[in-house]
């Protein structure tokens, strides 16, 4: 397979102390060393290795930046290409100045995620761990991290690989008794397929039974505070970023418009939404703002419902809890600084089950209580680490309940006594399915659009 030599920024745009160009490909060390000035030539040096010179203007020698250049030989790179890396002072002209010399040495401008793409086609990683790369770049709490290292360094690829492989040698064994029954080779029973099936089939749905704490690590829990006017909702939001995001007054309706933070919370990521007071009101631009927030309301995974200890439930409060209906909350009844008012056994029959915290938000009480549920709610109180595997992308979760039911297809033909060779079919279906993970199986317009969601340069 040969691939042109490419280079793009790597890191972020804007002002810092340093700033890399990375070049990937055979003439990746040909085409810096055209521009490079320094004590040796590229050409010449080890691999692996790092060298202070400048780099300059190709046609008039002018420097245009003191550097470090690292020079890493193929295959030992993250490509198995060549990969020179320029690193030069931060700032969107001193960096742009230098990757546009090393465009001009004859070398292509990268596509988003184009070094990982052909790290994955160069058989340096698999399509798993490099979809841990995008995760890994875009977790947001140290347990969405852990989660995108465990994949980076292949822990699904060899889950995934050994079912494979235990659904190969099953497929094998039919195989030989189909095509070559006058060889003495091991009879495939259907007590024996029924077993192999019935073990990938558990395997499969012990790392599904991960999936939803998986997607929450890595995407966010989207949560939605309600509550009506002035009861400690933007209190609540700036209790939990830590900062005063939202604006806090004694004035009802003082939020007009749904504020977005993301908040970590036990290592478990909130996308946390504070919305309007929901209220009747005459007042126009609240009024949208209780139509938005009615809406996210019912998008949202977590609701947390804010009352107020120093008021009696008003009609408007149950009307709340008939919107939550059937979804997962946390009430919780602020202001407990204040004289007590509100009825908190009738709270706990509406809340049918589902926690009641309460807090003074402006003492600052109870909100470890519930940081407490949020966690207990969705990981019972603990994210395990360790050998657990989490599954946390969409594509691979798909994929994983298509294998599921192909396979369970396959046992209940097997139980139906369906002949073993057209129960072969739904074997070697699960078998594509798993490879369709680690990219063994996929396609390549699916290669190119995940791909695409990388950022330049990585």
């Amino acid at each position: 397979m040969e691939f042109d030599t490419i280079a793009a920024i790597s890191t972020a745009m804007g002002e810092g102390a340093i700033a890399i160009v990375r070049v990937s490909g055979d003439d990746a060390v040909a085409a810096v060393n055209k521009i490079y000035k320094g004590r040796k030539s590229l050409l010449e040096v080890e691999s692996h290795t790092i060298h202070y010179g400048y780099i300059i203007e190709k046609n008039s020698e002018q420097v245009i930046d003191e550097v470090m250049v690292s020079v890493l030989k193929a295959p030992r790179t993250f490509t198995r290409e060549d990969i020179v890396e320029i690193n030069c002072h931060g700032g969107l002209v001193s960096v742009n100045r230098v990757l546009q010399q090393v465009l001009q040495s004859g070398v292509r401008l990268a596509e988003p995620g184009e070094f990982t793409k052909r790290a994955f086609l160069n058989g340096r990683i698999d399509l798993s761990q490099a979809e841990g790369v995008i995760d890994l770049i875009r977790a947001k709490t140290d347990k969405a991290m852990n989660v995108a290292i465990g994949q980076v360094e292949g822990r699904l690829s060899k889950k995934v690989q050994k079912l494979r492989q235990a659904l190969l040698e099953t497929v094998a064994h039919v195989e030989v008794n189909i095509d070559y029954p006058e060889y003495d080779a091991e009879e495939m029973t259907t007590n024996l397929l029924l077993e192999k099936a019935q073990y990938v089939k558990g395997e499969i749905e012990k790392i599904l039974n991960t999936a939803q704490q998986g997607k929450i690590l890595r995407e966010g829990l989207s949560t939605v505070i309600i509550g009506r006017p002035n009861v400690g909702k933007s209190s609540l939001l700036n209790s939990l970023v830590h900062e005063a995001k939202a604006i806090v007054t004694d004035i009802p309706g003082t939020t007009r418009d749904v504020i977005e933070e993301y908040v970590n919370v036990r290592g478990v990521p909130l996308r946390l939404l504070d919305t309007a007071g929901i209220r009747e009101t005459e007042d126009i631009v609240e009024k949208i703002g209780v139509e938005r927030s009615r809406k996210v309301v019912k998008e949202a995974e977590l609701v947390l419902l804010v009352l107020n200890y120093g008021e009696v439930l008003t009609k408007e409060d149950e009307s709340l809890f008939e919107i939550i209906e059937n979804m997962d909350a946390i009430i919780i009844v602020n202001k407990t600084d204040v004289a007590k008012k509100i009825d908190l056994e009738k709270v706990k029959v509406l809340a049918k089950g589902r926690p009641v915290v309460t807090t003074s938000l402006i003492e600052d009480e109870g909100i470890d209580e519930l940081e407490d549920a949020i966690s207990k709610l969705f990981f019972q109180g603990n994210i395990e680490g360790g050998d657990l595997t989490y599954v946390s992308n969409s594509r691979h979760i798909g994929l994983l309940h298509q294998a599921l039911g192909t396979i369970d297809e396959a046992i209940m033909a097997l139980h139906s006594a369906v002949p073993i060779d057209m129960v072969q079919i739904d074997i070697t279906r699960t078998w594509e399915l798993l490879g369709e993970i680690n990219g063994d199986t996929v396609s390549e317009s699916l290669i190119d659009q995940l791909f695409s969601q990388f950022c330049l340069g990585k």
